[in-house]
Order: structure tokens, then sequence, then C-alpha cells
């Protein structure tokens, strides 16, 4: 399918383009569909673009991630379809290893997205073995020895609520990419990102490169000057701001009919 730049929702547009390639590639499962539109309709809410609560999430990020000793990126159909080479770009930049880890299990699947990452140049790709971490019961408990298992940080972006929490019961801090504030992923992990992963992810890239300069003291504070609620707390803010800008901007005949025509 082909989409003109000059599109009103072409960002938008080839996101979900992404996303059924990935399923006709192998790569993404048909749940993945419903996942992406559920985040797409949230996107709308934040106004399409990174607030400053999600700035300073993905600072936090950037400096958790440098500070760890075993980060790990993990990676699902949705996230593999959509920014391949940014994850690589990412695990680069750390450096962190990449695990394939999937809801729905499948063999075929979890082989499809390791070459797929691998295609767009990543030099390791680990996936699943018949280790699992606790206290969940999902397919997603499954892990790589060098991967996961020996993860003290996490990068999970497109999360399910369940790993993300049974992540901090294993004592490892859950980086996680999340446009939905209210979300059980959201308030489960240490860090939340409130941001579309197209943009969220090469963001903190960037910052990455700009951290690599600062000592671990200076890391540090930024990590201890961050709380997660209240950044969740403010991307309600944002979205119900948005809202507001929305619904003075809508023709009071279409969705909020006046009540003077009553």
């Amino acid at each position: 399918m082909k989409i003109k730049k000059k599109h009103p929702r072409y960002a938008s547009l080839m996101l979900r383009e992404k996303i059924a390639q990935g399923v006709e590639k192998g790569i993404t499962s048909f749940a993945g569909l419903a996942a992406h539109g559920r985040g797409e309709a949230f996107d709308y809410l934040v106004g399409e673009k990174t607030t400053e609560s999600a700035k300073k999430s993905i600072r936090a990020a950037a400096a958790m991630l440098l500070l760890a000793k075993h980060p790990v990126i993990s990676v699902n159909g949705n996230t593999a379809a959509l920014i391949p080479k940014e994850i690589v770009q990412l695990s680069k930049s750390i450096p962190a290893k990449i695990e394939v880890n999937i809801f729905h299990a499948s063999k075929k699947r979890e082989s499809k997205i390791k070459a797929h990452l691998l295609k767009n140049g990543a030099k390791e790709v680990l996936l699943p073995e018949n280790v699992a971490i606790k206290y969940i019961s999902s397919n997603r408990k499954y892990v790589n020895p060098e991967g996961i298992l020996k993860a003290d940080v996490v990068f999970v972006p497109l999360e399910d609520g369940d790993r993300a929490g049974a992540l901090l019961k294993n004592r490892k801090k859950a980086i996680v990419i999340d446009l939905n504030p209210m979300s059980r992923s959201a308030k489960s992990a240490t860090i939340t990102i409130v941001d579309n992963i197209s943009r969220a992810v090469p963001s903190i890239t960037n910052m990455i490169g700009q951290y690599k300069k600062y000592d671990k003291a200076k890391l540090n504070k930024i990590i201890m000057g961050y709380n997660n609620k209240k950044e969740l707390k403010e991307a309600l803010k944002a979205i119900n701001k948005n809202l507001g800008k929305i619904s003075k901007t809508t023709h009071s005949g279409l969705l909020f009919p006046s009540k003077k025509g009553k």
C-alpha cells in the first residue's frame, strides 16, 4: 500500500502498514493487530507527540540502561515489525543483549523474529530456552539463561502487565513503553514511558549518546529524581488537557451537541 507523505495520517498509517506486513511475514500475531490499534487510539489522546512526562521517563530510562550490569532488550512481534533497526541501534549504543519473548507460544515465529532482527543489523539475538522466571504462568516466563534470566534491567517495550510485575518480583528492574498510563504494565514497571515506541526508542538512543559523558553519580542522581507514579499522573493530565483542546475545536453540532438546540 502506497501512502503519500502529505497525508495527515501518514506516520500513523505507515506504522499500521508495518504491523500488517509483520503478520504477512509471520513475525506479528493476529492479536498484535488489536494491540496496535489500542495503542494507536491512545497515541491520539496524547496528541501524537512526546509529552514532557515522557521525556522525563526517557531520561531516567537512558540513565538506568547505562548503569545496568546486564541490560537486556526484550522484543516481541510488534516491536520487531515496527522498529527493528531502531532496536538494534539501541542495543549497540548501551550495549545490551536482544532477546525474543512473545506471549503466544511459537518456535517458528520466534525464529522468524530473530532472522528479521539479524537482517536489520543485529549481531546476536537470543531465543527463550526451557528456563523460566518465577511468578508468571504464560509463555513469557521462558527466557534465555544468558539474557533475561541473568539481567538486572530489562527493557520491555509493548509489554504485558503480568510479566512486568513478575520481572520486579524476580528482583529485576523493568522499563516499559506503554501508551496507556492506566495499564497493568504502566503501573507495575520501574519506569514507564507513555509514548509511541517509534518516537521513544530513538529518543532513548540519542539520550544515551549524551549520557555516556556522565559519571555514575550523575546518572544515579537522574534516577533518584524520578518518580514513576508521578509521571503516570502527569501523562493522564496531558491526555485530559489534549481532550479539552479537542472538545473546544470540535463543532458543537457533531460530537458535542449544543444545549440550545434542545
